[in-house]
């Protein structure tokens, strides 16, 4: 999943990313901000600074394949928006390139341990800064993931957020942009582009909120038979009463829904009845109610529906009803 995320905003969906060339990267590695490793910050300030970076890291992923470095952030267990994204995202990425400056300073600091005297020298700035002239850095992407089905209005760059709308400000104001996949505005051609189950989820979710739409989306689909890590986030994300049992590993998300549909039907239709005939007997008079419910554990009967749901739909002793259907 995570490569096919990168692999739609960077490449239109061509798989360009190999997931067996990723390697995760430790987040504790990045949880100090840049300059805390200089040593002239206290002890105390040190654990408040580490602590505060990983609370804020522990809900991304991040991966690298030696040319770039990804960040994913998929909002956990959140479908709600959050309105200050650019900002969260922002820190994401200086938090990596600060990560970056700060091995590069380390590894700088212990080759000139091992250094002869007739090396290179470095200059008084180089030494300094920890970062050489010719040294660059690795590009950090971040991508949002917006699990909710409700369409994304939150801001999408840094100068959305700003009060001064003036753009002779503006314009000295750096602007940083997110980039999101959000479910909502996806077109079925977008949806395409996507090779994993990463697919079927966005799809789920983008539908979830127009049954005819859904069922169009589930039904035409080869695709739903899903691992049951997927089944679950869609389950969670749309409040989908789907049945996994634990040690299932994939789900057949079309059969599941069409079951769950049918049972929904069922206790529809029986609580429908039950309703009218109620109605009916408050309205009528009581043989004429008596009627109604004949004939319609009879028809419920006819159907294949047990007898002991008739009874409960028709409001009817159950010997009675068990004598109407068999006479």
């Amino acid at each position: 999943m995570f490569a096919d995320a990168f692999n739609y905003l960077l490449y239109d969906g061509r798989a360009v990313i190999e997931p067996e060339n990723l390697k995760e990267m430790d987040s504790a590695g990045i949880a100090l901000p840049f300059g805390a490793r200089d040593g002239k910050e206290s002890r105390k300030g040190k654990e408040e600074a580490v602590q505060k970076y990983r609370d804020l890291l522990k809900n991304a992923v991040f991966m690298e394949d030696g040319k770039t470095a990804y960040v994913l952030l998929g909002i956990e267990n959140q479908t709600d928006i959050h309105y200050a994204m650019p900002v969260k995202n922002a820190i994401y990425d200086a938090l990596q390139y600060g990560r970056q400056v700060s091995d590069t300073a380390a590894k700088h600091r212990a080759d000139r341990k091992k250094q002869s005297e007739t090396e290179k020298k470095v200059s008084g700035a180089e030494y300094l800064s920890g970062f050489y002239k010719e040294d660059r850095l690795t590009p950090v992407i971040t991508l949002v993931i917006h699990f909710g089905a409700k369409e994304w209005d939150g801001p999408l760059s840094l100068h959305e957020m700003m009060e001064a709308k003036d753009p002779e400000i503006l314009k000295y104001v750096q602007d940083y942009r997110i980039h999101l996949i959000d479910p909502s505005k996806l077109t079925e051609e977008e949806l395409e582009k996507f090779s994993t189950s990463l697919r079927e989820v966005l799809g789920y979710i983008k539908y979830s909120g127009d049954k005819k739409q859904l069922h169009s989306f589930t039904e035409n689909n080869p695709r739903m038979r899903l691992d049951a890590d997927a089944a679950r986030v869609i389950r969670t994300v749309t409040n989908t009463p789907v049945e996994i049992r634990e040690e299932e590993e994939e789900v057949d998300m079309c059969k599941a829904i069409e079951e769950m549909m049918e049972d929904s039907r069922q206790e529809g239709m029986l609580e429908g009845i039950q309703e009218g005939i109620q109605k009916g007997i408050q309205e009528g008079e009581a043989s004429g109610a008596l009627r109604k419910a004949r004939e319609t554990a009879c028809a419920l009967a006819g159907m294949g529906l047990p007898a002991e749901q008739i009874a409960l739909a028709v409001s009817t002793d159950l010997e009675v009803v068990k004598e109407w259907i068999l006479n």
